[in-house]
């Protein structure tokens, strides 16, 4: 059955899973709580998962754990670590683990996204690899699966696993359950043989997501990646006719789902008389009139293309100076993973090139590029979108 609406998911979750408890774990949560001043004040982060798998939980209601990474998520979680969200109109449970500053350090910060992210991406960038940073991400995953298991009991389940942070997340559920159904989807790209071959840990690794039932990709090319990979790195017998692996008695499916977003949901959002008054808002405070607009919307990340896209507005005045004065880019950057080196120095990069391109063509009052280095709630996003005439 094709799901193309919030009632088509109600519907085909309650016929294929009504005997199951939904339980989703990710290390971002869909929502944190801050102290801003004397109040606290819940916050949706900048997160294509939470845009993506928000609305699948507020339509199945649930489970979603996650690691508690606001200052005030302990003062409103209750004794089993639990809050009701979304704050204005609750339709699920977050349950929050907590970490330590080494346990985020080592597992966030380090393996995660200094070896992981980098080796996936295709990039320049150098993955590290650290036995104390494999050593705390190891551990990190076995407290998610305890999470995890605790939560589950002795009731039927799915588990619904999101991205690399918790690769081995399926196999220590699985040891500790196997009647847990076990769903995984990789949100970035998954590299060809030879990138994973570098990473010292490849093979527990891959046996960690050979735990799951269901291991999902954004495209088919993804998915061929990960079974050459699996062909060349551990004994296990590979279908590529019906994409599946199976080791040990364990059949894993691997299949391309492309992630999508709740457009009927955005699109009346964005209709919304407060959208249209925060649109003025923006214009007056940026002192936008009658120019084109341009907008990029991204994590400060060296996978974005910010600075390149920045070079290409440069060479854009260059060939074409009658639109100087009469276009403006705006580009927000969303701080990320600030304490990685690269992302300092990208950061950086960033922060000369807009300077060196609003000094070169700069005019009165007029500046091509706005950067807006912070992180926008919804509303403000959706402003920014309909503004944008590209």
């Amino acid at each position: 059955m094709p799901v193309r609406t919030r009632e088509s998911l109600q519907e085909l979750v309650r016929n294929k899973l009504a005997d199951y408890r939904f339980i989703v774990v990710s290390n971002r949560e869909p929502y944190i709580h801050q102290w801003v001043g004397d109040q606290i004040r819940c916050v949706v982060p900048a997160s294509g998962l939470t845009v993506a798998l928000d609305p699948v939980m507020r339509a199945c209601g649930g489970t979603w754990i996650a690691h508690g990474s606001g200052d005030a998520d302990w003062q409103v979680a209750d004794s089993q670590d639990k809050v009701s969200v979304p704050p204005e109109e609750p339709k699920y449970t977050l349950r929050r683990i907590w970490l330590t500053k080494e346990e985020e350090d080592g597992y966030y910060y380090g393996f995660a996204n200094e070896a992981i992210w980098p080796l996936c991406h295709f990039c320049y960038t150098r993955p590290v690899f650290s036995e104390s940073d494999w050593s705390v991400y190891s551990r990190v995953n076995e407290i998610f699966a305890q999470a995890v298991l605790e939560e589950v009991g002795n009731e039927k389940a799915f588990v619904f696993v999101q991205d690399y942070h918790l690769t081995l997340l399926p196999r220590l559920i699985k040891e500790g359950n196997p009647d847990i159904v076990v769903a995984q989807f990789w949100h970035i790209p998954w590299p060809n043989p030879e990138a994973i071959r570098i990473c010292p840990w490849h093979e527990e690794i891959l046996h960690g997501l050979l735990g799951n039932d269901l291991l999902g990709f954004q495209i088919r090319y993804y998915c061929n990646n990960f079974l050459d990979t699996i062909d060349w790195a551990i004994e296990a017998r590979v279908d590529r006719e019906r994409h599946k692996v199976s080791r040990g008695g364990k059949v894993t499916a691997v299949q391309p789902f492309p992630i999508s977003i709740d457009f009927d949901q955005i699109s009346h959002q964005a209709q919304q008389p407060e959208v249209d008054e925060e649109m003025d808002r923006l214009r007056r405070q940026f002192g936008l009139s009658r120019e084109l607009i341009g907008i990029g919307i991204d994590r400060v990340d060296y996978t974005k293309g910010i600075p390149d896209r920045l070079r290409a507005i440069d060479r854009f005045f260059e060939k074409s100076p009658d639109y100087r004065g009469q276009l403006v880019f705006v580009q927000v950057g969303v701080p990320s993973r600030i304490r990685i080196g690269a992302y300092k120095s990208v950061h950086a990069e960033i922060e000369a090139l807009v300077d060196e391109i609003n000094w070169k063509y700069a005019s009165g009052h007029w500046r091509p590029i706005i950067y807006l280095r912070r992180h926008y709630p919804p509303l403000t996003m959706m402003a920014l979108h309909r503004m944008a005439h590209f």
